[in-house]
């Protein structure tokens, strides 16, 4: 009897150096390698999780970071993070954007912030993850006046069919997490049944927003398979290719071998 292949994916979005990380790093990377993920993208939010991202990704073979600054985090200045961007394993800038629900750093620092690293960006010819949260008028207007990246991922993705398509027109990536799995998000369901499978991606943002089933839960990089399975059914597509996509889309955008 022939084995069924089973899927591959990638975590295009974790914070697993984050001390609610169920077992730690290590252990939570091998529980993930055993639900089938096979590489994981950590990212830095200001300069010690940056570190901690980088010292990851210098720690296991499948593993890769990004340095960026958080729109909760602007307040500490670009210059903060630039120089990490030259260590080893670091693949994008970001996470960066706006975050206007809970505006921990005053608005006009936050788009100075995200301005200056899109313009980094851009001169470093890196992938660009942003965050953005209750602000997706003024992240489309700072794009477009400083000029949307080559490859730039939406992480975290809550809009609806209508900010997908905006996102889409900008040639952008759309990256779902477990919040597709909560019952509420009838819109954001919509945009993950309407995203042309050649620019999703799929990721845990963990130890945040567990899925459903583990919802209210740290959670961990192997959930990234019950996200994914979740968009399939969603879809009505094979989760065999629902993981070669978005796990293709992973390798395209950062670079990944």
């Amino acid at each position: 009897m022939t084995e069924r292949p089973q899927p591959r994916w990638i975590d295009s979005h974790c914070h697993i150096y984050d001390e609610r990380t169920p077992g730690g790093a290590s252990a939570a990377l091998a529980t993930a390698r055993e639900a089938g993920v096979e590489k994981f993208v950590v990212v830095g939010c200001d300069r010690d999780s940056s570190l901690a991202a980088i010292a990851a990704a210098q720690s296991f073979d499948d593993a890769v970071a990004t340095v960026g600054l958080h729109p909760h985090d602007a307040t500490q200045g670009v210059a903060s993070v630039i120089d990490l961007l030259d260590e080893p394993g670091v693949v994008a800038i970001g996470e960066a954007g706006l975050d206007y629900h809970y505006d921990n750093s005053p608005r006009d620092v936050q788009r100075a912030a995200f301005e200056e690293q899109i313009a980094i960006a851009h001169q470093r010819n890196l992938p660009l993850v942003i965050h953005t949260r209750d602000a997706w008028d003024d992240t489309f207007d700072i794009l477009d006046a400083v000029g949307v990246p080559k490859k730039t991922v939406f992480h975290c993705f809550t809009g609806g069919p209508d900010e997908l398509e905006r996102c889409l027109e900008r040639d952008a990536y759309v990256s779902f997490s477990g919040i597709v799995t909560f019952p509420s998000a009838v819109d954001l369901q919509a945009a993950a049944v309407a995203c042309p499978l050649d620019r999703m991606l799929v990721e845990t943002d963990s130890p945040y927003l567990a899925p459903v089933p583990f919802r209210g839960r740290p959670n961990q990089p192997a959930h990234v398979a019950t996200v994914g399975t979740a968009i399939a059914d969603l879809r009505n597509e094979s989760i065999l290719l629902v993981a070669s996509a978005t796990s293709s889309n992973t390798r395209e955008v950062f670079g990944l071998t």
